[in-house]
């Protein structure tokens, strides 16, 4: 090794020690007599100084035309530091240096490589390379590693075998949509970039392999935002012989192990929740449950008093914003706009402040008497300086309206702190749901989720499949989906009957899934499994709102990897090595 220590491991006890560090220069500060360099590498940073008539003359020398991000060797002794710091890990020493060597200059950097950078994201995600420098971001990785090596420990002490599966498969007509990738071998074909791993899983619980994972990268062709990624990882999992309630078991240890080993948390038991409560009591099938403010539907308290919005509306419905009732106008008028937006959908908003005196005055004080208020304030339960907020209309886009202005409201109000965890399991989902705009059902999950095996008969008449509950769960903790699963159907009829709910034909069915049918007819063991956002995880137990802040080499929102300039236009020798001829089509 170039160096005997790391710029974070020496202490009081080493002085006296001759010894040599690597690193980056993080500053440099010259007061004439002497100089302090800020030696940096992954392990932490180092005080150097050189003081005139105590290091050679040659080496103040080359300290003076040192700049930010040189790398470069030192050798000197450990000596105890006049002017200790103990902001740093290493601020009671430093080393007295008798020999450096730069290893390699730097050009200036285009930002501060500094906790507090002055760089922009564009800027740091142009120069990736320079922002892993930072310790936040280093830190945001050194999580990643340590939640990665607490899966693999856990699952191996649970007899999972990690199994790679093809990274180059079928494209599948289910989902979001699939990258392609063109076969040169086989041309005018392409293979699909697998969206997950799901059959190939299903097809190791066929081969007896009874439990399998993989920490894997999936890949979706979808848009962009906070939480998504072209490519992500995936802790994706897989058991045989199992019911529903084994594989629950199973996955909130894994839970609560992380938590433990990663965090020094303990989560306790997960409570369940039907996905019929969660719409109802928040309007959302990933209930933030860190705070209260649950639904109330006001239908029966509100109609019938003349006021037109309420009494044509499909779902009359509330929450309690507790202490809010002194809300300034401005505030309010702020909360009206923000359910009109149209990612959130609402026309308007009723609000009603419940006074020190126990009266209620509400924004439609015109349609309702006192007697009639005070049952919108027993309804809600509210209290002396709790506001009310009411919207009306469809019943679905209300609740997602909603939904919205309860996760806003409880942002205000400090409710949602990234250091409280709040996991649960939301189970009892839809098997299917129909899309009136393509005329037929599409899966909830995937094709491949059994129904409840009490709701099979459901299936049977058009006008209960609608009723079929899925064998399905979700994990969510704080708000966020961070894995779901299912009990996979194993019967190849019933797989077959699937498909034809889903809109295929039996040709369409055996050309995209023939091989997994077959399977089926080879004894498929009863089987079912889940997979974890592993970027979403890693996200959360870091406090942080993005994925990206956990993925080395992350894209941006439009795709692009704007460091290595991808993607990228090919050459026409490259395409016709494939036998492909490209046209950009504009979209209207």
């Amino acid at each position: 090794m170039l160096r005997t220590h790391t710029c974070g491991e020496l202490r009081p006890e080493h002085i006296g020690q001759t010894v040599t560090l690597t690193g980056w220069v993080q500053r440099t500060r010259d007061a004439g007599g002497i100089s302090w360099i800020v030696l940096r590498d992954r392990y932490g940073l180092t005080q150097l100084a050189l003081e005139e008539g105590v290091e050679s003359a040659e080496v103040r020398e080359q300290a003076r035309h040192l700049g930010r991000e040189y790398v470069i060797s030192v050798t000197g002794t450990v000596a105890e530091r006049y002017s200790k710091n103990d902001k740093m890990p290493t601020g009671d020493i430093e080393i007295r240096v008798a020999k450096l060597d730069v290893l390699n200059p730097a050009k200036l950097p285009p930002f501060l490589i500094e906790d507090e950078t002055d760089g922009g994201d564009d800027l740091r995600m142009k120069y990736r390379y320079l922002d892993l420098r930072r310790n936040p971001v280093r830190q945001n990785l050194m999580l990643r590693h340590k939640m990665a090596q607490a899966v693999r420990r856990f699952l191996d002490g649970q007899e999972f075998i990690e199994v790679e599966t093809p990274v180059l498969i079928k494209s599948t007509p289910e989902g979001a949509r699939d990258f392609v990738v063109p076969s040169r071998m086989n041309p005018g074909e392409f293979y699909a970039l697998p969206q997950s791993p799901q059959t190939f899983k299903q097809l190791l619980m066929v081969s007896g392999f009874d439990r399998y994972f993989q920490i894997v990268k999936c890949f979706r062709d979808e848009d962009l935002r906070a939480d998504r990624q072209p490519e992500f990882t995936q802790i994706d999992c897989e058991m045989a012989f199992v019911e529903q309630e084994d594989i629950l078991n199973m996955f909130e240890g894994l839970v609560q192990y992380l938590f433990r080993e990663v965090k020094d948390v303990e989560i306790g038991t997960l409570p369940r929740m039907t996905y019929a409560d969660a719409m109802r009591r928040y309007g959302n099938d990933k209930p933030d449950t860190r705070f209260e403010m649950k639904f109330v539907e006001l239908n029966d308290v509100v109609k019938g008093q003349g006021f037109p919005v309420f009494d044509s509306a499909e779902l009359v419905v509330g929450i309690n914003a507790i202490t809010c009732a002194a809300y300034t106008r401005k505030q309010l008028d702020e909360l009206t706009d923000f359910v009109k937006k149209p990612q959130v959908g609402a026309t308007g908003l009723v609000y009603a402040r419940v006074e020190a005196d126990g009266n209620v005055k509400s924004s439609v004080d015109k349609f309702y008497s006192q007697e009639e208020l005070q049952k919108w304030s027993a309804a809600l339960g509210a209290n002396p300086g709790d506001l009310l907020l009411l919207l009306a209309g469809p019943a679905d886009k209300t609740r997602k309206a909603l939904s919205e202005l309860r996760l806003e409201m409880g942002q205000r109000l400090g409710l949602r702190d990234k250091n409280a965890f709040s996991p649960l399991w939301v189970v009892d989902f839809p098997l299917l749901e129909y899309l009136e705009e393509e005329g037929r059902y599409f899966a909830m999950h995937h094709p491949f989720t059994s129904p409840k095996p009490e709701d099979m008969a459901l299936l049977d008449n058009p006008a209960t499949i609608g009723q079929v509950r899925a064998n399905a769960y979700d994990m969510v903790i704080n708000g966020v989906e961070v894995g779901g699963g299912s009990i996979r159907i194993h019967d190849r009829a019933v797989q077959a009957r699937m498909f034809s709910l889903l809109g295929f034909s039996d040709e369409e069915a055996k050309a995209q899934f023939g091989f997994l049918l077959d399977a089926f007819e080879y004894g498929a063991p009863p089987h079912g499994g889940l997979a974890f956002g592993f970027d979403r995880l890693c996200s959360l137990f870091g406090g942080a709102d993005s994925i990206r802040d956990f993925i080395a080499f992350p894209k941006n929102n439009s795709g692009r990897d704007v460091m290595i300039d991808s993607p990228s236009v090919i050459s026409g020798a490259q395409l016709k090595e494939l036998s492909i001829e490209t046209k950009v089509v504009e979209k209207k």
